[in-house]
């Protein structure tokens, strides 16, 4: 793909979080242990400048001895090729010296305070740009030159058979103002402005920054033409366009068989569905075990005895519950005698307490020296850790407990696995080496997200048993090589379905025993998948994730922790053919593409797509969206359908990020039906019902792959011309580019030869469109396309070689 090697080079960075001043956690340590009393102080004084250097180690010993010394360690800390490891300290000269002293090795320095000035002045600038874009609009406006409201869409669409209109537009002072704009209607084509009604459209702003004005509501008629006056007095119209227009036939002839799925299913069900699909068809499709294991469908049996805070006492067993340490069982007893001892004794799995009394005996043992006695114990800490509850100080008096059974709360029957899990995709293809396009399509990345495993089976099912007698379906699988997961997170899956249906993370238990690692907390562990992927992350800053372990959008400890994420990674990295992919999620009924993420503070977006790649988003969208609403009228709305940041909030760290970023694969995002889990089928055939909605998405997901082989197939080369239209500057025209497909421009304004350095064509703002080019009269324009496969116009070679640009001059 032609600009796949550009966006690789525009993800994330881990010293970004550096200069954003972050405080993280380092991964682990590093070093040479060294006691002598002359060693110089690892500190460092206000007045020195520090850098971000490298620290190469020869082990994980010596990465413990690094951290052990206290210095601030960035996030990173890799393994090399050579076994060997490298993590970046946050260093002073004077704490470089006393490193050296201590044998550790400085690498090169990767980041300097000079590097943080240079990016804190960028940042300045992209918010003075942003600032002087709303300031020249409303300047312009004020000066009467462009009318102060701006329609960007008027969509027309229905969902159900009910008509909607859909509309966005910018106001001059849409930053300042709360007042909603009012859109006139007409109710057809020659008919009187007004005729149709009228609604409101009210502010988007997010991150506190304007971004424009929206609203959608119910129409009788299909209006052809819309005008909005703003509280100024100025007016904007603009035609009415369609959204989805269903035309045509839809995917399948007439032998093409749908509706493969009749429950919902758990993940181990989910594997043994693909497995028994690769052994009836294993000329088109294979297993794949992904090779990263889950932590596994597990926890350790645990236990708080107590019911005050400051004297309850929190255990954990050593095994994990189903193997062995449910059995174990814990009392406090009260000996009922006075001046009695603390004391610790163990029969078989059962620990009992006998609780200190003083000389009224009265209990004396707090729940501090209650935790030290168990861990002191072997026998006792053989079986069992002890800690007080939630960092507490642990000075209050502990009561007497029954004995209390510790449990892992699992509630799984035997048939799912309690080892590490592994984690499968079907692989579907004639050819499977990588040398025919992919597509990847992904699911349950959050476990309480049932329905979006239900689309991946019905897409694999109608792929395989479609083969033999639909040639459309012959053509995909014969020419693309299609992955398909269909549970990401197995372990939040099967936690979901047997203990906590509102599980949205993995299992991964990442709380400190200082911090909310105890039983009555085992509903809120766990990582957020779809934020610990390693491009625009909180790790680089950006907004949407959280540092928490117990927050919903825990991020992890670092980027990639998680098995659950360095398996979709894996997929990417290892074929490098796929281009495209879908993370099917619920729920809302939204489509999405990147960019996902932004920094609040200024609204800092990781980088927009080029327009060339924003309409290829929107052409594909449309297609794969129509095909949705084909199953029973839904339409996935224009609101509903852009950018994750755009159309929803910022999540750093998301998958759909890194892929598009770092891989450089055309990635979307289903969130599909309104619910989590609704009903699997409804007697409304217009409501929630998990049936229905893995049938129409399925149809969505099946055109993607349509969208790829299109895409592979496409050798037609695009054309572009040139508009010029008057200025409202004398002397001055405004030009627009028009390519008969979607493709980017690049152009030339000095009579230089263009290439694929010159200038690209871009937009004219947040879904607005193509931007205004406004040149001096006289100007030449020399300039060239390419379309999203790659084809340039003329054949025309963009190296500086060529001739055959095309060329202008405008007046």
């Amino acid at each position: 793909m032609l600009f796949a090697t550009r966006r690789r080079l525009l993800g994330g960075t881990a010293v970004t979080a550096a200069i954003l001043g972050l405080t993280l956690t380092a991964l682990s340590p590093i070093g040479p242990a060294m006691g002598s009393e002359e060693l110089p102080e690892l500190m460092r004084s206000a007045d020195e400048e520090v850098s971000v250097v490298e620290v190469t180690l020869p082990d994980h010993t010596a990465l413990d001895r690094l951290v052990a010394t206290g210095v601030d360690l960035d996030h990173a800390a890799h393994i090399n090729e050579d076994g060997t490891l490298t993590a970046h300290a946050v260093v002073s000269p004077s704490e470089v010296a006393a490193l050296k002293a201590r044998g550790f090795a400085i690498g090169h320095s990767v980041h300097e305070e000079g590097d943080t000035e240079a990016v804190l002045a960028e940042r300045e600038a992209t918010i003075a740009e942003a600032v002087a874009a709303n300031t020249e609009f409303a300047a312009a406006a004020e000066a009467a030159e462009v009318s102060d409201v701006k329609i960007i869409r008027a969509d027309y669409y229905t969902s159900y058979g009910v008509g909607y209109l859909s509309v966005e537009a910018k106001w001059a002072d849409g930053q300042t103002s709360n007042a909603a704009l009012t859109v006139q209607r007409d109710s057809g084509a020659g008919t009187a402005m007004g005729s149709g009604g009228t609604q409101n459209i009210s502010r988007f702003v997010d991150a506190g920054v304007y971004l424009y004005h929206r609203g959608a509501a119910t129409v009788t008629t299909r209006p052809d033409t819309i005008q909005i006056t703003s509280p100024t007095g100025d007016v904007a119209t603009a035609k009415v366009n369609d959204w989805l227009p269903i035309e045509g036939e839809g995917a399948g002839g007439p032998n093409y068989q749908t509706d493969f799925i009749t429950s919902y299913l758990t993940p181990t069900e989910l594997y043994d569905r693909i497995q028994a699909l690769a052994a009836e068809f294993p000329e088109i499709s294979e297993i794949v075990e992904l090779p990263n294991e889950t932590n596994g469908y597990r926890r350790l049996a645990q236990a708080v005895l107590g019911s005050a805070n400051a004297s309850r006492v929190a255990i954990d067993s050593r095994a994990w519950g189903h193997e062995g340490g449910n059995d174990v069982t814990v009392a406090l007893t009260n000996p009922g005698a006075p001046n009695a001892p603390l004391s610790v004794s163990v029969t078989g799995n059962a620990v009992t307490v006998s609780l200190a009394t003083d000389a009224a005996g009265a209990l004396t043992s707090t729940a501090s020296q209650v935790v030290s006695a168990l861990n002191a114990s072997p026998a006792a800490s053989a079986l069992i850790v002890a800690y007080t509850y939630r960092g507490s100080t642990g000075l209050g008096i502990v009561a007497p407990a029954a004995v209390t059974a510790l449990s892992d709360g699992l509630s799984a029957p035997d048939s799912v696995s309690r080892d590490p899990h592994p984690v499968y995709a079907i692989r579907i293809g004639k050819t499977r080496d990588g040398s025919k396009p992919g597509v990847m399509a992904y699911a349950q990345e959050h476990a309480r997200e049932w329905v979006p495993p239900l689309v991946a089976i019905e897409a694999a099912e109608r792929l395989l048993r479609n083969y033999a007698q639909d040639a459309d379906t012959k053509k995909l699988v014969n020419n693309l090589d299609i992955w398909i997961a269909p549970s990401i997170n197995p372990d939040g899956g099967h936690y979901s379905f047997y203990d906590f249906a509102s599980q949205r993370k993995n299992m991964t238990n990442h709380c400190p025993l200082t911090g909310s690692a105890d039983f009555g907390a085992r509903n809120s562990w766990g990582v957020d998948n779809n934020r610990n992927y390693d491009v625009y992350s909180l790790f680089d800053g950006y907004d949407g994730a959280s540092a928490s372990c117990t927050s919903g959008t825990y991020a992890g400890p670092a980027e990639l922790s998680e098995p659950e994420s360095a398996n979709v990674d894996w997929i990417a990295e290892n074929n490098p053919n796929i281009k495209f992919s879908m993370n099917l999620h619920s729920s809302g009924n939204y489509f999405m593409w990147s960019p996902g993420a932004y920094i609040a503070d200024g609204r800092i977006s990781a980088p927009r797509p080029t327009l060339e790649e924003e309409s290829f988003f929107w052409g594909a969208s449309s297609r794969i969206l129509t095909e949705i609403k084909r199953y029973r009228g839904m339409s996935v709305t224009p609101a509903r359908t852009g950018p994750i940041s755009d159309v929803l909030y910022s999540a750093a760290g998301n998958s759909g990020d890194m892929l598009w970023y770092k891989h450089g694969i055309y990635a979307w995002n289903f969130e599909v039906g309104t619910t989590f889990q609704p009903p699997f089928e409804s007697e409304n055939p217009t409501g929630a019902s998990a049936h229905a909605e893995s049938q129409e998405f399925a149809n969505g997901l099946i055109e993607l792959m349509q969208v790829a082989h299109d895409f592979d197939t496409d050798h037609q080369r695009p054309t572009s011309t040139v508009a010029v239209a008057p200025s409202t500057t004398a002397g001055m025209v405004d030009v627009t580019f028009t390519t008969s497909e979607t493709a980017s421009v690049f152009y030339t304004l000095d009579g230089s030869t263009p290439t694929y350095e010159s200038t690209l064509y871009g937009t004219a703002g947040l879904r607005e469109g193509a931007e205004t080019l406004t040149v001096a009269a006289g100007t030449q324009i020399n300039w060239f396309s390419v379309d999203s496969a790659g084809n340039v116009e003329k054949n025309y070679k963009p190296d500086g070689s060529g001739k055959n640009f095309n060329k202008t001059t405008v007046r």
